[in-house]
């Protein structure tokens, strides 16, 4: 919605926060993984117990092209030296991965934090929902009816809570919108829901449906930056995959023993993806879906094997409990239950591939990537024109991942290319910073040389069939990922999230949410601050601007929070001009490199209320580096999903994701009404925003 008149905003306090996600959220989403014990118990090095090797090392690695970060201006000293090998396909990547393009200023005046139950976006801007929960898939799919809902209606409709967008042209006007499924919130979605152990089968079953993800045909509206769903004619791509959807597994593990069931004896087939959050899409026209929380979907952990309990431990599964799961689904699906079906669980968390031109086709689990808590694939091109995938695994104290493959990319070569993701290496990061210990000490203080900042490595796992790392098969190492990475010492981190290259310098951010299991005397360069409830950004140089480079340079621009907190940076720019920021958790770019933040659990408050999470944008390069502004909100409980940027900058989308889900809330007692206001149930929905002139976003 446009803002015709001024709206009640609230002012941010000065002292410390409280705040967070709800119940609910914790709940549904992954288990109230918060609650439970850090599942990453390997006594791993922290910065402080490795800085006087970093500070030997730090005159080599501040020569040659590691060099870039420290001339003061994060990755702007490799600003157009992107490869023309590594510029993306722009009809498969025009939404956020766009080829080079001049740089512009942002020129809107930021929206305030607000607790409005709506999306509020800047004077001269409007907004949209374009597609909701429940809205017709299939074309034979029935009108939603939150009052009587079915399995088979939910599995030909859009599907509940959407995270991960991407958009593929079809030519003209119109074009395909692929949207993950994360979970599924029953409290909110039934009325007079208990809990899995009194839910109905058919509740059950609407819940397996629900995830996944969709595939739909959207239009422009005219000539405007608006796009709306296509709801006539053949939409001959429309799809829904949910968690009943069979999907292939390939690559080096796939066949391996720790994948194989009594339902599928050979351990190449699976049923379903769950729990998809961010993603990727890769040169060939492909979308790239992450599987996150899946821990929380499997029951009767302590009845497993004594010998697979540890690795069924260490990805979060209770191996202590015999209980039923909250969501119960092991009522309806036995392969739920770990007493029975132990090896279940290795079937989830991995990266999907989907071709979304053809509702035909098979899904892929591509092995080669790993396992873990996936929160998406981004790929670019190497200088050599392989592939490379980057990824974060979003847990307290978890590692940040990045695949190579072997062969390189051939445009038009489809059948070669689909190849590609199956063999490669897979690395997972050591981050080393380069200041002294006295001098990071949780005050969130700069140190002396005026950043956090250092060098890393990209450490081997696995290539191939070969293992990297000593008593694990290649298998074990990619069914078990986090146990290799916890064995060749990567650093652990505060929740990484998603992971983007910059089109213009090359530069890869990434997005860490929070850790606020963060000790005192676990600080380090790169995670600076203990109790850590609002997160930062961080930014990576590799080394000759290569992606496939195995050393690279480092920094923080953004350290969250209240501008008024000593404790934040916002890359050096003037903190009494910036917005107030918590919770990074999807990035973005658009064509002129601007960094694109949403936010997920915004732990900043005002007269004890959460506020709304948003969209930000901020330049990283240039005298306005740093310079962070609020672009939008989305309504009470929601957290901001995508976001995507058009490759002409005239539309923004956003998956506005769990709205309403805040504590207390119920079908009879709705916290929010959006989109469809009145009396209306809440509902995940995909939003665009436009300039109402036609201009770019954010001019």
């Amino acid at each position: 919605m446009a803002n015709p008149s001024p709206r009640r905003t609230l002012p941010l306090l000065t002292s410390p926060h409280k705040g967070g996600r709800s119940a609910l959220t914790c709940e549904f989403r992954c288990g109230n993984a918060c609650a439970h014990d850090v599942s990453n118990t390997s006594d791993n090095a922290y910065f402080g117990d490795v800085v006087a090797s970093a500070l030997s090392r730090r005159g080599m690695l501040r020569a040659g092209a590691l060099g870039v970060l420290a001339a003061g201006a994060g990755v702007a000293g490799v600003a157009g030296a992107v490869p023309a090998a590594a510029d993306p396909d722009p009809q498969v990547q025009s939404f956020g991965h766009g080829n080079r393009g001049g740089r512009g200023g942002l020129r809107f005046a930021a929206v305030a934090p607000n607790r409005e139950d709506r999306v509020i976006v800047p004077e001269g801007y409007a907004s949209a929902p374009v597609v909701r929960w429940g809205d017709p898939v299939l074309p034979d799919a029935p009108a939603f009816d939150f009052e009587n809902q079915t399995a088979a209606a939910q599995a030909k409709q859009f599907g509940y809570n959407c995270d991960y967008v991407s958009f593929f042209p079809l030519g003209g006007r119109r074009g395909l919108l692929w949207v993950n499924h994360e979970y599924s919130d029953e409290a909110l979605m039934f009325r007079g829901y208990t809990g899995g152990a009194a839910a109905t089968e058919e509740q059950i079953r609407i819940g397996l449906a629900a995830h996944g993800g969709s595939v739909v045909e959207i239009e422009r509206v005219g000539g405007s930056g608006q796009w709306k769903l296509v709801t006539t004619g053949r939409r001959r791509y429309n799809r829904r995959i949910t968690a009943q959807t069979p999907i292939k597994l390939t690559g080096p593990a796939a066949g391996s023993d720790l994948l194989k069931t009594a339902a599928d004896p050979a351990g190449t087939t699976v049923l379903g993806m769950l729990n998809n959050c961010a993603g990727g899409t890769t040169p060939w026209g492909t979308v790239l879906s992450g599987e996150e929380n899946f821990n929380q979907y499997f029951a009767m952990g302590g009845g497993a094997p004594a010998d697979q309990k540890a690795a069924l431990a260490r990805y979060g599964i209770d191996t202590a409990s015999t209980a039923p799961s909250g969501r119960g689904w092991e009522r309806v699906e036995e392969r739920f239950d770990l007493s029975k079906h132990p090896h279940e669980a290795n079937r989830f968390g991995w990266i999907v591939e989907i071709d979304p031109f053809d509702p035909d086709s098979t899904p892929v689990k591509r092995t080669a990537l790993g396992r873990l808590a996936h929160e998406g694939a981004t790929t670019t091109l190497a200088r050599d024109g392989r592939v490379v995938a980057y990824m974060g695994d979003d847990s307290r104290f978890e590692y940040v991942y990045k695949f190579v493959s072997k062969k390189r990319y051939i445009p038009g070569f489809d059948r070669h290319n689909r190849t590609l993701m199956d063999e490669g290496t897979l690395y997972v990061a050591k981050f080393t910073g380069d200041s002294p210990a006295t001098e990071i000490d949780g005050s969130g203080r700069l140190p002396a040389d005026g950043r956090f900042d250092g060098s890393g490595e990209w450490i081997p796992l696995v290539t191939g069939n070969v293992s990297h790392v000593p008593g694990m098969t290649a298998a074990e190492v990619l069914v078990h990922t986090r146990l290799a990475a916890d064995k060749v010492g990567a650093t652990k981190m505060d929740r990484p999230e998603d992971i983007e290259r910059n089109p213009v310098t090359g530069g890869v951010y990434l997005a860490l949410t929070n850790n606020t299991r963060r000790a005192p005397a676990q600080v380090d360069e790169a995670n600076p601050r203990p109790a850590n409830k609002h997160g930062h950004v961080l930014e990576i140089a590799e080394q000759r601007n290569d992606a496939a480079a195995t050393a690279f340079a480092w920094s923080l621009p953004l350290v969250c929070g209240d501008p008024n907190d000593s404790a934040t940076y916002f890359a050096g720019f003037d903190k009494t001009k910036v917005s107030p920021i918590s919770c990074p958790d999807n990035v973005a770019f658009d064509r002129d490199g601007n960094l694109w933040i949403s936010t997920d659990g915004n732990a900043l408050t005002s007269g004890g209320e959460r506020l709304n999470d948003g969209l930000f944008v901020m330049p990283v390069t240039g005298p306005e580096r740093g310079y962070l502004r609020q672009f939008l909100t989305v309504p009470i409980g929601a957290e901001t999903c995508g976001p995507l940027i058009t490759q002409d900058q005239r539309s923004v989308f956003v998956a506005v994701q769990h709205p309403g889900e805040v504590d207390g809330a119920s079908p009879e007692a709705p916290a929010s009404h959006w989109p469809d206001g009145g009396a209306g149930q809440p509902r995940p929905s995909v939003a665009v925003a436009w300039h109402t002139q036609g201009k770019k976003i954010g001019s």
